[in-house]
C-alpha cells in the first residue's frame, strides 16, 4: 500500500555548529505551535492518519470490546483524614473518578468531590490533593486538557463549599499543610510570562515555594524559599511532628539537596525563610519517611545503591554521624518506606521486579512482620504516622486489584482483604504470566515478563505487543491493563514487558548502565528481547509490535532507526526525539541527569550517535521500516509536540518516499490531551481502539471475538 503523505517545507539554511559538526535542522519552524503553517500541517497529517484508522475492518468490535471490559467498577484504597474516609471511585465509563466520603467504613458512602463536573468531556482532572492535618480543609489542584500546570483550589470538608481563593501558575508543586491547618506551602511560577496552558513550549524557570494563609487572596502569599539556579524544582515536606518545614530541592530527575527550617512556636511565616543546610550537593537522593524528636530518617541512596534507611539528627547532621536504621540489602531495592503506628515503619523492596513488603521498628530498625505477598505489584497504600490500621492495594498482570486492610495493637499485625475487583467475565486462570531472563549484548541477564493465554504452544505464529522503557530509574513491575486482555485474547497475542537498563529495578546500577554515555545498553536490551521472542519461538519479526511512551518513546524510535528488520510495528507515544534540543523547551532541562546536553561536548559525540531525529537512515534496498504510528497531543507540556511533528516529517521524507516501503508511517496529534496523565476514559479508549486498528491493519492481524 503506497502512501500520499503530507509534504512539509524544508528550511536547509537553519543549521547549528555542534563542536565543528554541522547540524541542519530544516523542520526547525515546527517548534512554534502557534504558527498557521504548523496547524495546517498538523492538520494534514490527521487528514491521512483518521482514515486509515476509521477503515480498520474491526474497528467497531474492537471499540465495542475495550469500552465492555472497561466497564467495571474501579475503586481506590480508603485514606483517613480527620474523623472520615475517602475513596476514589468510577462507576466504569466515567471520565474521571469521583471521591467520595463515608465517616466509618460500613457507612453509606456519599461523594465528596466530583471532577466531571468541571468539563462536559472530561479533561478537567485533578492533579495533586493534600488534607489539611485535621482533615477538616481539602486543597486540590485542577489541570486542564492534559497539562502539568494546575490551579489549587480549598474546599471546607464539612460543608462542601469552596473558599473563594484560587491558586494559579503552579506546576511541579509539593502541597504541604502547617499543623495549625492554616498555613499551606506550595510551588509556583509566578513570574512566568506568556501562555501558561500547557501549549506552549518555553521553559518554566525560576520556581519558588510560597505560603498561603487559608482565607487570603493569592496576592498576599509570601515567597518563602528561593534558589539562585533557574532550574532547581521545591520538594517540601512539613516533618509529622508539625515542627520542622524539611526541603528538597532537585535539578534534574535524581538527586536532590537537603534543608531545614525550624517553625515558630505560633507557627507564623511572615517572612522569607532561613534554611540550615544539610546536603547542598546533588550526589545522592534524600527521601523523608518521619522523624522522632530531633531524628529524621530518610531513604537514599549515597553509598548505597540498593538504598537504606538512616537516621540524621538534626542537631548533629555531619555526615559521619548519620546511623543506619535498615541497611542496604545486597540484591534487593528498598523501593519506598512508610511510617505507621507511630512507631513502626512499613518498607517495600523490589526483588527481581516483584514487590516485597514488611513491618520494622522504628528505632531499632528490627523486622516484625512479613506479608506474603503473590508475584506483583503493592500498588498504593494509606494510613497517617499515628494511625493504627493501613490500607494497601496488590495488582498483578491477571489481578486487578485487591485491597487489604493492616491493624495494629501494639506489635500484634492482622490483615485482611477487603475488596477485590472483577472485570467482566475475566478468568485470570485462563492465562498465565511467566519471567525470562534473556542475554543482552554485553552479557548482562535482562528480566522480562511474559503474559498469554494458558498452555501457549511455541510455534512462532503469535502476533506480540513488546513494551518497554528504561530510563529515569523508573520501574516498570506486574500491573494490570485491560489493552494487554484484549491483545492477548482478541488478537490471539502476546504481552511482553522488558525491564531494560536505564530503569530502577536493580537499583542504581540498573539505572547508571542506561544513563548518559550508556543509553545505547537500552537500545542493546530491548532489540535483544525482540530477538529472544522471536528465537524462542513465541513470535516472528512480522508479527511483533513495540511499544513505549515518553523516554519509552525515544526507546521505540531509536530502535526502528538501528533495526528495522527486527519489528513489524511501532508504537511511538509522546517521545523524546530531538535529542540536540530537548532541554531547549518546558521541563526538558530537567532530563540532562539521564541524558546529557548536546552543548557539552563530550555528550554531544553520543547524543548524535542515537538521537531518533538525527539517525534516520535509509536500509538496504527491500528493507522496510516497520509499520510507525506515532502518537502526540497538542497540551503536552512535558514532552511538547514538535519532538514528533520533526521526527514524522524527517521519516516520511527520507522513508516514506521510497519505493519499497510500503508500511505506513504515521501520527495521530490529539487535541485537549496532554502527556498523559489525568486522561479521561473516553479519549483513552479512543486512544487504544486507534493504536489498535492501526496494528491489526498494518500487520494484517484479525480480531478474534
Amino acid at each position: 500500500m503506497s502512501f500520499k503523505y503530507p509534504k512539509a517545507r524544508r528550511d536547509e539554511s537553519v543549521s547549528e555548529n555542534y563542536f565543528g559538526v554541522q547540524i541542519t535542522d530544516p523542520y526547525r519552524w515546527l517548534e512554534d505551535p502557534d504558527s498557521k503553517e504548523t496547524g495546517e500541517y498538523v492538520q494534514a497529517q490527521n487528514g491521512i492518519t483518521r482514515p486509515y484508522l476509521e477503515e480498520c475492518a474491526y474497528r467497531n468490535k474492537i471499540k465495542d470490546k475495550i469500552t465492555e471490559l472497561w466497564n467495571y467498577p474501579k475503586v481506590s484504597i480508603p485514606f483517613r483524614h480527620g474523623d472520615k474516609y475517602y475513596q476514589y471511585r468510577n462507576t466504569g465509563l466515567q471520565n474521571q473518578s469521583v471521591i467520595f466520603v463515608q465517616n466509618t467504613l460500613s457507612d453509606e458512602q456519599r461523594p465528596f468531590l466530583d471532577p466531571n463536573t468541571f468539563s462536559e468531556d472530561g479533561t478537567v482532572a485533578l492533579s495533586g490533593t493534600a488534607f489539611s492535618e485535621d482533615g477538616k480543609t481539602f486543597a486540590y489542584g485542577l489541570s486542564s486538557s492534559g497539562s502539568d500546570w494546575i490551579e489549587i483550589k480549598f474546599r471546607n470538608v464539612e460543608n462542601g463549599e469552596d473558599y473563594d481563593e484560587v491558586l494559579k501558575k503552579v506546576k511541579y508543586s509539593p502541597m504541604t499543610w502547617m499543623h495549625d491547618n492554616r498555613g499551606f506551602f506550595y510551588g509556583a511560577y509566578l513570574e512566568q510570562m506568556g501562555k501558561a496552558d500547557g501549549s506552549e513550549t518555553k521553559s518554566s524557570e525560576n520556581q519558588k515555594l510560597y505560603y498561603h494563609l487559608l482565607g487570603t487572596n493569592q496576592s498576599s502569599d509570601i515567597m518563602v524559599v528561593e534558589f539562585a539556579d533557574p532550574q532547581l524544582r521545591m520538594g517540601a515536606h512539613i516533618s509529622h511532628c508539625g515542627n520542622y518545614l524539611i526541603v528538597t530541592p532537585i535539578k534534574g530527575c535524581k538527586n536532590n539537596q537537603l534543608y531545614f527550617t525550624k517553625l515558630q512556636a505560633d507557627k507564623r511565616v511572615d517572612q522569607k525563610l532561613v534554611l540550615t543546610p544539610v546536603i547542598t550537593e546533588f550526589d545522592a537522593d534524600y527521601e523523608y519517611v518521619t522523624n522522632y524528636d530531633t531524628n529524621f530518617i530518610f531513604r537514599t541512596n549515597k553509598d548505597a545503591p540498593n538504598y537504606r534507611l538512616i537516621v540524621i539528627d538534626v542537631n548533629d547532621f555531619d555526615n559521619s554521624g548519620w546511623i543506619d536504621l535498615i541497611h542496604e540489602h545486597p540484591n534487593d531495592v528498598l523501593d519506598w518506606a512508610h511510617v505507621i503506628n507511630t512507631n513502626m515503619i512499613v518498607v517495600c523492596y523490589l526483588k527481581d521486579v516483584k514487590n516485597t513488603m514488611a513491618v520494622h521498628d522504628l528505632k531499632s530498625g528490627e523486622k516484625i512482620y512479613d506479608f506474603k505477598l503473590n508475584m506483583g505489584t503493592v500498588s498504593a497504600i494509606s494510613g497517617k504516622y499515628f494511625h493504627t490500621e493501613m490500607f494497601f492495594s496488590f495488582c498483578s498482570f491477571l489481578t486487578p486489584n485487591i485491597i487489604h486492610k493492616v491493624e495494629f495493637d501494639g506489635r500484634r499485625i492482622s490483615e485482611s482483604v477487603i475488596h477485590e475487583t472483577k472485570v467482566g467475565d475475566f478468568d485470570p486462570s485462563l492465562y498465565q504470566t511467566e519471567q525470562v531472563f534473556f542475554k543482552s549484548i554485553d552479557g548482562t541477564d535482562i528480566p522480562m515478563f511474559i503474559v498469554s493465554k494458558k498452555g501457549l504452544v511455541r510455534n512462532g505464529s503469535k502476533c506480540c505487543l513488546l513494551y518497554g522503557y528504561g530510563g529515569f530509574n523508573v520501574n516498570l513491575t506486574p500491573s494490570f491493563g485491560i489493552s494487554r486482555i484484549i491483545f492477548i485474547n482478541n488478537f490471539d497475542g502476546i504481552f511482553a514487558l522488558a525491564n531494560i537498563r536505564g530503569g530502577g529495578e536493580y537499583g542504581d546500577k540498573w539505572h547508571n548502565g542506561g544513563r548518559f554515555d550508556k543509553k545505547q545498553n537500552c537500545f542493546d536490551d530491548f532489540q535483544c528481547a525482540a530477538k529472544y521472542l522471536v528465537d524462542e519461538s513465541y513470535t516472528c519479526t512480522d508479527k511483533l509490535t513495540i511499544q513505549g511512551g515518553s523516554n519509552g518513546g525515544l526507546l521505540v524510535a531509536a530502535c526502528i532507526n538501528q533495526a528495522p528488520h527486527l519489528f513489524g510495528a511501532a508504537i511511538c507515544q509522546v517521545g523524546v526525539l530531538d535529542m540536540l534540543r530537548y532541554h531547549k523547551f518546558t521541563i526538558g532541562y530537567a532530563w540532562m541527569s539521564d541524558y546529557g546536553c548536546a552543548e557539552k561536548e563530550e555528550q554531544f559525540k553520543y547524543l548524535i550517535k542515537y538521537s531518533p531525529l538525527h539517525n534516520i537512515q535509509t536500509p538496504k534496498e527491500g528493507c522496510q521500516y516497520p509499520a510507525t504510528l506515532l502518537l502526540t497531543a497538542d497540551h503536552d507540556d512535558r514532552v511538547v509536540p514538535l519532538h514528533s511533528l520533526k521526527f514524522i516529517a524527517e521519516l516520511q521524507y527520507k522513508i516514506g518516499k521510497l519505493p519499497w516501503q510500503k508500511h505506513p508511517l504515521l501520527i495521530r496529534i490529539e487535541t485537549r490531551a496532554g502527556h498523559g496523565a489525568g486522561k479521561p476514559t473516553s479519549k483513552i479508549i479512543d486512544e487504544i481502539t486507534d493504536y489498535f486498528c492501526f496494528i491489526s491493519r498494518a500487520l494484517q492481524v484479525h480480531f478474534q471475538d
